[in-house]
Parts: structure tokens; C-alpha cells; sequence
């Protein structure tokens, strides 16, 4: 719900907020409007209340349980019921409707003229009956005493049918070329048409005959105003018996009393856009009416705007409900918007809750912030040298000092303080050095994989500062990332490529070392030592030459013997975990070898010290010699002697079988096969 204050007027949006889409299913909407806040305060009044593109027109029913409304696309007409707050019914047309009236007080009765030219006529259960009119009709009004129907559109004839016949009458004629807009007196029943050229005319029904005419458009013609096009008539409305608004193509509104040829109020929207509708509040004397722009709240008897309601889209239609401050609007969008304004009105009987929420929303405290105004104290008006504008328009007290205009307030301002500007900016710059200048004391965080190399990184980093030779660094670089964050990428110094790398990267660290001393020591000499000979010079060369070419072949030895080294200490590491875990194994088969002890289950008998299992027990006994002679065993000779057949082995024999098995499983992969090499290719 969106609430607007426009004149001081507060003024309730129903239909603001997102809608849920249909085609979602009923868990994904109790999802969104979990998650979502804006959906879950949303306010749905009447549950579908929207079209699929567009709504063209708007009613409620006499009764007012029922309201109407029309639009696209596809063309058809939708029925809410008030009391259920739902949709009733939902029809569709061959062609758009243009207009339409209730015939009944509530929907079982309904007429609709089509763009088509056809007048089509519905009931309760729904289309009953279509006919068509000679031209294009523009609007239609229902007759109760006569029961007779009125079409206006584009001809100078009022098209009269009689619905109790079912039968066209007489049309009336009148002086126009087309007519734009009729309306019929709710107390005396007057048909009033609006034509094309501006003029209202006056049909009694009973008589069949003109009764009077109204020139709008000469007095819609001011010293103000200077109109380009004729101001046709574009809609009527009637309050009582006496009083009649027109409403014209140029954006005024007439109210007339029917006694007089002149009205008594013109009142103009400054928008230059046709009066769409116009109605009548009927307890206060409030007028609303409604361009495709703006609808414009207004007092009958002056014209001083009481408030206004802008559009987000176009309008078309509005209906006011009777004894209410509820006004639904029809627009170029989908959903059908409503309005709730307390001060017009309480909220219909069917919606009654409505009044509870608006009280307990203004009981909030809300802060009122103005854009254009700026908020000064007593002292600083002093400091401007304004204090002789109190009491006049230009300052409005408020608490403890006064409001005024943002304008008037930057121009006394930049009298008294000229050099204020210049004081501003030069803070402003030294905000911007302060920024800029780093803390003296720089606290780096340490990265919790691969500390050292970090720590090398950092040192590297400020000898290429002091160098000025700046490159990239991994540290920032996101690409190696996840070498100082994931703990997979930790460098494990026991490993043996890291064994194996380290003499390379420390020998590469010395010689890094020895030659920026050997460069240093050159220069130095350079500085000392100039000489002017060269072939001096090239004996000189060839002997550093040489002296460095010793060096060189001395820190290849060193490197030799350190991966010697290295590679004593990785084989004397893996023979040592080999004894280890031999010694583990031997232990495992000496607890295995030795004698246990198993507490025996009772009823479980024994055969050879196995037990016997129960299948064996039932089993018969050919079923278990036939078992004893397949297992190979023992063999027994038919004079009662017994042969045992059964291996020795030593302890290490099988310890080193062992060993070799689990050697040739371990380096199975590795192998290459051989078995290619005795064949010759010619």
C-alpha cells in the first residue's frame, strides 16, 4: 500500500505493489512471499482484479454488490463479487467494447455496444442475444420508465430500441453531425447528448421532443485561453435534478444549472487533454474529474482543488462508490487501480477494515522533509542578515526557526561568506592527501599456507622498491590465489622432491649472492682504477675471465656434493621406514601365531576342533564323506592307514617371498613389456 499526500490530503494506493504471476505454482508463491517484504505487505482488495492487457470502463452495480469492468485482450467483461471480494464471472466478445450499461440492480441483466456496431445482451447465465445498430455507436443509456435504450455515435440520429417489444423505434434527430456522449436524469429522466460541435441538447422521452440546448463551447472561450480545435462534448454527469457538469475536449469542465444558458463555474485542467468522466460526490459538494492524466478533486461552488491523483498510466474510466472515499480507475495497464481517501469518505461495508489500518497508520510519526525549503535557526538568520523577513511569506515558522526558500538561502549565503567556496575546496583537498598518504607503520597480515615463501616474497618485494624495479607480485596476484589460502598447496619440506630442490634453490640463492658481490667489486675497481692501455685491459679481462670460470666450476662441485648428500639422506630414510615396517609385520604374525582362547557356545558341536555347522549336521552321511574327499586333505586307504600331506617352510623364505610379491605389485605399473624386443623389423 503507497500513501500520498497531495494538498495535505492523505490519500490510500490499494493497488501499489508487485504482483505474483498466475502461471507460478501455490509453493512457489508461499516462497516469494516469505522471502520477498514488498509482496508480503501488498494489500490484495479483491482477488483478480486486473485484465490481461488493458481496462477500457468501469461500473458498479445499483445494489452495489457487483462491480463491472471491460477490457482487453481478449475482449471480454469481468464480474467481482464485493461481499466474497472475487471474481463471479469472466466473459468474452468477438469485438471491443465501447460501452455498456446495467439494466438490472445487480448483473443479471446487462447490454454492451461493440466497436462492430452490435449491441449484444446478457443475463445471468450469460450472452442472450445480439442485434446491430445502422452506424458506429460511441455511447448507450438505459431508460427504466419506458424501458426503451438509447444509442448515440456517429450520425445526427438517437437510435431508440425497445427492449419490452424488441423492437427499433423512431429515432430521434438532431442537428449534429455525430454525437460523442448522452446521459439521462436520474429524477426527471432528461436524455442529454453531447455532440461533436460543442452543444448539448435536451430530449424529453415522454414528449419525444427537444426541449433545450446549451452552447459549451462559446464559453469555453476566454481572454486566458485560446483554443485551436472546437471543445466537443466529451462527457456529461448529473447531480440531482438541477445541477450538470460537461466535460469538453480541450480540458474544461462546465457546471450548469439547467434553469440558466451560462454556467456558473468553468474549471480548466491546464493539460489540454478531453474530460474522460465526470462524477458528483454525493454527500460533500466534491466533483472528480478525469483526464487520461490526472483526476482532479475540486469544490462545486469555487473550483479550489481539495486534492488530485496522478497517473502512472493513462486513464480511462472512474467509479466512484456511493457514501464512500473509494474511487476504482481503469488504466493502460493491467492491474485495475484503487484508491482509498478518508477525509471523503469511510470505506464500503465490504472493505471495512480498511479504516482500522488508515487510523493506525496515522498514529505513526512520520518526519515531514521539504526539498525546496531549508530549515534556519534564529542565529544563523541573524548571521545572514534576514531577520527583517520574519513575518512575511518568504520565512514560515516551524518549531525553533523558520523555513525558507532554498534559493533566497544559497544567494544570502554566497553575499555573506563569498570565500566560502574557497575554504571548502581547500579541505577538501587536504582530505584527499590525507587519504592518499599511507600510515608510517604498515602492518602486512601473514597468509596461513606457506608463511616462508610469503615472508621471501615480502623481502623480495622491498629490494625491488629501493631498486625501483617493480614486477608483478604473487601475493596480489589473483591468479595464485589459492597457493597462500588452500592447504593442499602447502610446501612439505620432509618430501623428497623438496630435498631434492633444495640444494638448486640455495645454490641459486648464493650465486645470486656472489655475483652482485663480484659486481659491486667492479665497480669499485672502475671507480679506483682507470687504465689507459688496453691490451693491459684484455690481459686484465681474460685473467677475471678465468678467475670467474674457477669459480664457477668450484659451485658446481659444491652443488655435486650436496645432492649426493641429499640422496644418501632420502635412501638411509626410505631403508629405515622399510625396517619398520617389516619389524611391524613380524609382530602382527606373531600375535596371530600365537595359542587364543574362544569361550564355546553351547549346543555347537565339534569336528577336528571346528565347529560343525548346522546345514552339515542335517546333512546325510554319503553327503558328508563326498565333502571330506573333494577338500584333499587327508586320504585314507581301505586298510585303515592314514596319509597327511602338508608343507614346511622357514620363516624368512616366507618373510621374503612376501617382500617380493608386494615389490612386483608396487612396480607392476612401471614396467615396460620386453616381449617386442626379439622381434626385427626389416
Amino acid at each position: 500500500m503507497q500513501v500520498s499526500c497531495p494538498n495535505d490530503v492523505k490519500i490510500y494506493n490499494l493497488s501499489a505493489g508487485k504482483s505474483l504471476p498466475e502461471w507460478l505454482s501455490e509453493r512457489k508463491r508461499r516462497n516469494l512471499l516469505k522471502k520477498n517484504v514488498d509482496i508480503r505487505r501488498r494489500i490484495e482488495l479483491i482477488q483478480d482484479f486486473d485484465m490481461p492487457g488493458v481496462s477500457t470502463s468501469i461500473k458498479i452495480s445499483n445494489d452495489g454488490q457487483y462491480i463491472l469492468a471491460t477490457g482487453i485482450y481478449k475482449p471480454r467483461v469481468k464480474c467481482f463479487d464485493v461481499k466474497n471480494l472475487s471474481l463471479k464471472f469472466e466473459r468474452c466478445f468477438d469485438s471491443e467494447v465501447a460501452a455498456f450499461d446495467i439494466l438490472s440492480d445487480d448483473y443479471s441483466k446487462l447490454v454492451f455496444l461493440r466497436y462492430d456496431r452490435g449491441i449484444e445482451f446478457h443475463v445471468a447465465y450469460g450472452k442472450y442475444y445480439v442485434i446491430r445498430v445502422p452506424r458506429f455507436g460511441r455511447d448507450i443509456k438505459y431508460h427504466y420508465p419506458s424501458c426503451d435504450l438509447f444509442v448515440v455515435g456517429d450520425s445526427s440520429e438517437i437510435y431508440r430500441i425497445n427492449l419490452e417489444r424488441g423492437q427499433f423505434l423512431q429515432s430521434f434527430l438532431t442537428e449534429a453531425p455525430s454525437i460523442n456522449k448522452c446521459e439521462i436524469n436520474p429524477v426527471h429522466h432528461l436524455l442529454t447528448v453531447g455532440t461533436e460541435e460543442g452543444k448539448v441538447e435536451m430530449w424529453d422521452p415522454r414528449v419525444r421532443n427537444k426541449v433545450g440546448s446549451l452552447d459549451c463551447a462559446l464559453h469555453c472561450v476566454g481572454e486566458d485561453n485560446k483554443l485551436e480545435k472546437v471543445p466537443a462534448v466529451t462527457s456529461l454527469s448529473y447531480q440531482g435534478g438541477l445541477t450538470l457538469g460537461v466535460g469538453t475536449l480541450t480540458g474544461q469542465i462546465l457546471l450548469y444549472d439547467i434553469r440558466s444558458s451560462k454556467p456558473f463555474l468553468v474549471k480548466d485542467h491546464m493539460y489540454g487533454l478531453p474530460i474522460k468522466n465526470i462524477e458528483f460526490h454525493r454527500t460533500m459538494d466534491m466533483v472528480y474529474s478525469m483526464d487520461s492524466s490526472i483526476v482532479k478533486i475540486w469544490e462545486k461552488n469555487n473550483g479550489k482543488l481539495y486534492t488530485s491523483i496522478e497517473a502512472q498510466h493513462d486513464f480511462n474510466d472512474i467509479c466512484v462508490i456511493p457514501n464512500t472515499g473509494m474511487l476504482l480507475i481503469a488504466n493502460e495497464h493491467t492491474k485495475m487501480q484503487t484508491f482509498y481517501i478518508p477525509s471523503l469518505g469511510p470505506a464500503p461495508h465490504w472493505c471495512s477494515f480498511l479504516d482500522n489500518l488508515t487510523e493506525e497508520l496515522e498514529e505513526l510519526n512520520y518526519d515531514i522533509i521539504y526539498d525546496d525549503y531549508k530549515f534556519v535557526t534564529e542565529k544563523e538568520l541573524e548571521e545572514l542578515s534576514l531577520s527583517h523577513l520574519k513575518g512575511t511569506n518568504l520565512l514560515r515558522a516551524y518549531m525553533h526557526g523558520y523555513f525558507m526558500d532554498i534559493r533566497l538561502y544559497k544567494k544570502a549565503r554566497d553575499v555573506m561568506k563569498p570565500f566560502e567556496f574557497e575554504q571548502y575546496k581547500k579541505k577538501k583537498i587536504q582530505q584527499k592527501m590525507e587519504e592518499t598518504r599511507g600510515s608510517r607503520v604498515q602492518i602486512q597480515k601473514m597468509p596461513s599456507v606457506n608463511k616462508e615463501l610469503a615472508l621471501k616474497l615480502m623481502d623480495d618485494e622491498t629490494n625491488a622498491k629501493k631498486k625501483k624495479n617493480i614486477s608483478s607480485n604473487l601475493l596480489t596476484d589473483e591468479r595464485f590465489k589459492q597457493l597462500f589460502t588452500n592447504p593442499d598447496f602447502q610446501v612439505d619440506k620432509n618430501s623428497a622432491e623438496y630435498t631434492l630442490l633444495n640444494p638448486v634453490i640455495s645454490q641459486l640463492s648464493k650465486s645470486k649472492a656472489k655475483k652482485l658481490k663480484a659486481k659491486v667489486e667492479k665497480e669499485m675497481e672502475e671507480e679506483m682504477e682507470i687504465d689507459p692501455m688496453g691490451d693491459e685491459h684484455h690481459d686484465n679481462s681474460s685473467d677475471e675471465s678465468f678467475i670467474h670460470d674457477d669459480s664457477s666450476s668450484e659451485d658446481e662441485k659444491q652443488w655435486v656434493k650436496e645432492m649426493k648428500n641429499q640422496y644418501r639422506l632420502i635412501k638411509k630414510n626410505e631403508r629405515q621406514m622399510q625396517e619398520n615396517d617389516e619389524s611391524v609385520t613380524d609382530n602382527n604374525e606373531r600375535i596371530q601365531n600365537e595359542p587364543q582362547f574362544y569361550e564355546i557356545k553351547e549346543n555347537v558341536e565339534f569336528k577336528d576342533a571346528k565347529p560343525v555347522a548346522k546345514k552339515q549336521s542335517k546333512a546325510t552321511l554319503g553327503e558328508r564323506l563326498r565333502r571330506n574327499e573333494n577338500e584333499g586333505l587327508k586320504i585314507s586307504s581301505s586298510r585303515g592307514n592314514r596319509e597327511m600331506t602338508f608343507s614346511i617352510e622357514k620363516k624368512q623364505t616366507k618373510r621374503r617371498k612376501l617382500l617380493v610379491k608386494r615389490h612386483e605389485k608396487e612396480y607392476k605399473h612401471l614396467l615396460r613389456p620386453a616381449g617386442n624386443l626379439s622381434k626385427r623389423k626389416y
